[in-house]
């Protein structure tokens, strides 16, 4: 059985949420932009890409409350995100 102590942390740089949020947005938006000037998939295409760019919203609001919790020191909130 490996001890807890000798496994060694990951950098922050490898742990950090925000590249791949702002990756996935970006993406989002502009597969949401290429949808609606060429019209390809229709309307339901659209949606998709809308809903995709909500739910990068939601992730990245999530992520926010949760690191506002950690720096007040909330017993609930996620650790690891200072």
């Amino acid at each position: 059985m490996v001890d807890a102590a000798q496994i060694p942390q990951l950098p922050r740089v490898l742990r950090a949420p925000e590249p791949v949020i702002v990756v996935g947005m970006l993406a989002w938006a502009v597969a949401t932009v290429v949808v609606w000037a060429t019209g390809t998939g229709g309307d339901r295409a659209l949606a998709v890409c809308l809903v995709g760019l909500g739910v990068g919203l939601l992730g990245t609001t999530i992520v926010g409350v949760q690191r506002a919790g950690v720096r007040r020191g909330a017993r609930g909130a996620q650790e690891g995100l200072d």
